[in-house]
C-alpha cells in the first residue's frame, strides 16, 4: 500500500502501459482517475477496478479538456503523463503532418499535463506537493534512423521535464518531476509500429537483440518503476531520468 490516500491522474491510463499502471496503482493504495480518448475501454477498466478507479475522457492535446479534469475541484498527488503515439518513418519518409502530429499528442500533451498538474498539486497541503512522472523513452537518449519524429519528441519530454523539476524546486512547491525511458515494451503501440513497417518479424528481431537482457520488457516492469517515483519514498528524486531499458543505453 505504498500509495495509500494518494489520488492519481494517468493519462493514455486505459492500454497497453498506462493499463498496468492504473491496475498497480489501484493495488498500492491510490485512487487512479483513468485519463483517455478510449471512452469504451478506460470506463470498462474503471468499473472492474471499482470505487477506486474512475473515468475521465481526456485528449492531452486539448487544453479544454485538461482545465475540465483538473480545474474542476479534484486534487491530484500524481500525474502519469503516459499517452502518446510512435509514428515510424526517416527523415526522407516522414510528412509534415505526421511530424507535427506527433509533437501535437507527446510533447504538446505532456506541456499542457505538467502545466495544469503543477496548478493543482501546488494547491495541496503545505509539505504534501505531488509527483509529476513523464513517459519518455529510450529513443529519447538514443537515435535511431526510422524515428525521426519519435526520436525527436521523446527527447523533448527528456529535457522539459528537466525544466518543470527545476522551476518546482526553485518554487518551493515540494513538486517532483521524473521521467521514464523504457526500452521495448510489449503493448498494443509495439504491433501498431509493426504494422507500418514491410518487414515486422526482422524488425522485432532487431528490437530484440539491441537489448543485452535477451528480451523485450513488460508492461508490469515499467509499472514498478512508476510506483516507486509516485512514493514517497523518491522524495529526494526529481529531474532524473530512470531507464528501464534491459541495458540496451549502455
Amino acid at each position: 500500500m505504498r500509495l495509500e490516500g494518494k489520488t492519481a491522474l494517468i493519462t493514455g491510463g486505459s492500454s497497453g502501459l498506462g493499463n498496468a499502471m492504473t491496475r498497480r496503482f489501484v493495488a498500492e493504495g491510490a485512487t487512479v482517475i483513468i485519463g483517455d480518448i478510449d471512452a469504451e475501454n478506460g470506463q470498462a477498466l474503471a468499473r472492474e477496478l471499482g470505487n477506486k478507479a474512475s473515468f475521465e475522457l481526456l485528449d492531452v492535446t486539448q487544453e479544454d479538456h485538461w482545465k475540465r479534469v483538473l480545474e474542476g475541484g479534484v486534487q491530484i498527488d500524481i500525474l502519469v503523463n503516459n499517452a502518446g503515439i510512435t509514428t515510424y518513418g526517416s527523415i526522407e519518409d516522414l510528412t509534415l503532418e505526421q511530424f507535427r502530429h506527433e509533437f501535437e499528442v507527446d510533447v504538446v500533451g505532456v506541456f499542457l499535463g505538467c502545466k495544469y498538474a503543477v496548478a493543482n498539486m501546488k494547491a495541496n497541503p503545505a509539505g504534501t506537493g505531488g509527483s509529476i512522472i513523464n513517459m519518455s523513452s529510450l529513443a529519447g537518449v538514443r537515435a535511431n534512423a526510422g524515428l525521426t519524429a519519435y526520436n525527436g519528441a521523446k527527447a523533448a519530454v527528456t529535457h522539459m521535464t528537466k525544466s518543470v523539476a527545476l522551476h518546482c524546486a526553485a518554487s518551493g512547491y515540494g513538486i517532483r518531476c521524473n521521467s521514464i525511458h523504457p526500452g521495448v515494451i510489449h503493448t498494443p503501440i509495439l504491433d501498431k509500429v509493426l504494422a507500418q513497417v514491410p518487414n515486422p518479424d526482422e524488425v522485432y528481431a532487431g528490437w530484440v537483440e539491441v537489448h543485452p537482457i535477451g528480451r523485450i520488457g513488460k508492461p508490469e516492469e515499467i509499472a514498478a518503476m512508476a510506483v516507486y517515483l509516485a512514493s514517497d519514498e523518491a522524495g529526494f528524486t526529481t529531474g532524473a531520468e530512470f531507464r528501464v531499458d534491459g541495458g540496451s543505453s549502455m
